[in-house]
């Protein structure tokens, strides 16, 4: 099939275009933020003392976690994915609603931000990363969704019928009047990603969550968040098209797997430790 001529630009206002990508962020957050509102106001699926948070306190974090999200999804994406940018046009960094936004560059400016906020609020780290890592999900369906209609981070050639040629009038003048992808059909990667780092992620901690009691010890939602998205991306690679910036690594290695492979392993170090011990109080010590 042939990809559809998407308008990148969901709304113009004048001289403001509202980018559909924007809006994926945008719907991310807000929905983000309503679920993560659910579980502070759930104290039964919380050990003692309840949950790290205050209502009253989630409308800051979420503003840190907002901030964490951009500087560090495109900061993280110039340093993993474009350096040559830096030399190129400085300027284009800012560039945000442009696209080229990194997921573990955001990961690590959410984690940092979330460290300031624990530090601030004298809350523990691991505590916050439970309350917040249910509705990541959410984020992570959106992006992708709008990767697919920017028609960006498409996937390898395939003979498969619901392969998508990633080419149109609009991609091949953005590239300077070649199409990246060419026109043999491809992956529709980002759609794959939406349904396994959105949706079924979603879901498997959402069983977590609601029905096996992982908010009563501390570390297992966010362990679990990493290693699931960590195996998930890892396996998706395989299909998904390194980006055109990126050499050729051995052994068939992405940037993107290097990048999860850690996840992996932080996130079983986090169960492992969860296992090993009790439930305890969310106040730093």
């Amino acid at each position: 099939m042939v990809f559809p001529n998407f308008d990148p630009v969901a709304l113009q206002l004048g001289s403001l275009a509202i980018r559909w990508y924007a809006l994926a962020y945008v719907a991310g957050i807000l929905l983000g933020w309503r679920y993560t509102a659910s579980l502070i106001r759930s104290p039964q699926l919380w050990a003692r003392p309840g949950p790290p948070l205050a209502p009253s306190a989630l409308d800051d974090l979420v503003l840190w976690l907002t901030v964490g999200i951009i500087l560090g999804g495109r900061l993280g994406y110039v340093a993993f994915y474009d350096t040559a940018v830096l030399w190129r046009d400085p300027l284009q960094v800012l560039k945000v609603w442009e696209g080229g936004m990194s997921f573990h560059g955001g990961l690590i400016g959410v984690v940092i931000a979330m460290a300031l906020f624990a530090r601030r609020h004298s809350v523990s780290l691991v505590a916050l990363g439970d309350l917040v890592a249910p509705s990541v999900p959410i984020g992570l369906f959106f992006g992708r969704l709008a990767n697919f209609v920017n028609g960006e981070l498409w996937g390898r050639v395939t003979d498969v019928p619901w392969g998508v040629v990633f080419c149109t009038q609009r991609l091949a003048e953005a590239a300077g009047g070649v199409c990246p992808a060419g026109q043999t059909p491809r992956h529709p990667s980002q759609l794959y990603e939406a349904a396994l780092e959105g949706v079924i992620l979603f879901l498997i901690l959402l069983w977590g969550v609601r029905g096996r009691g992982w908010l009563r010890r501390r570390g297992v939602v966010s362990g679990a968040f990493l290693v699931v998205y960590g195996a998930s991306r890892i396996a998706l690679e395989t299909v998904r098209n390194p980006d055109l910036t990126m050499p050729t690594f051995p052994l068939g290695l992405t940037m993107g797997m290097m990048l999860s492979a850690p996840m992996i392993a932080l996130g079983l170090a986090l169960g492992l430790r969860a296992a090993l011990s009790p439930p305890g109080t969310h106040v730093r010590s």
